[in-house]
């Protein structure tokens, strides 16, 4: 008989306080887990979707600053007068993007999200497909100690998929 009151004396187990300390316990850890975990998923893709505005900016800018200052600057380059520098009336004369020969052209061009641009082959980058570009020109030299007609500033205004702003800006100069 000794032997089984010692016997009971040393079965040990959990009182259903301390089961329910314990659920109320990893329900508080978990809760703040699925917080963290939400959080951090839902701002995955702004690395992804800067990346690829920084790119496709990229790609108007370096197609706009090839091309002549205005439609009256030589072959080659060389300085315009003010008269020539196109700055009273920016914008294409008529041509499609594909024949755009001067910066001016460029002015209010808006490229439709479901027309992503296109590489040298005239394929699609498909991973821009839901990027919107818009560009303006202007005649501003004041930014960089110019007149006004001696350089255009480029403004490339880039919004991504959750419609967030990228803005870009260079200029070119008239020589």
């Amino acid at each position: 008989m000794a032997e089984a009151r010692s016997l009971r004396l040393k079965q040990q187990g959990a009182t259903l306080v301390e089961l329910v300390m314990t659920i109320v316990i990893i329900s508080i850890a978990i809760a703040g887990v699925v917080g963290a975990f939400s959080l951090i998923a839902g701002r995955s893709a702004d690395p992804l979707n800067q990346t690829r505005a920084v790119a496709l900016s990229q790609l108007y800018m370096d197609e706009i600053l090839t091309k002549r200052f205005s439609d009256d600057a030589p072959v080659g380059g060389g300085e315009v007068s003010a008269s020539q520098a196109d700055c009273a009336t920016p914008g294409p004369e008529g041509e499609t993007r594909a024949n755009y020969d001067d910066v001016d052209d460029y002015q209010q061009l808006s490229a439709v999200p479901d027309k992503p641009p296109r590489d040298g082959e005239g394929n699609d980058f498909a991973d821009y497909r839901d990027f919107e570009v818009t560009v303006t020109v202007a005649c501003d030299g004041s930014g960089v100690g110019l007149d006004s007609h001696q350089a255009k500033r480029v403004d490339i205004t880039i919004t991504d998929p959750s419609g967030a702003l990228y803005r870009f800006s260079a200029y070119r100069g008239n020589f």
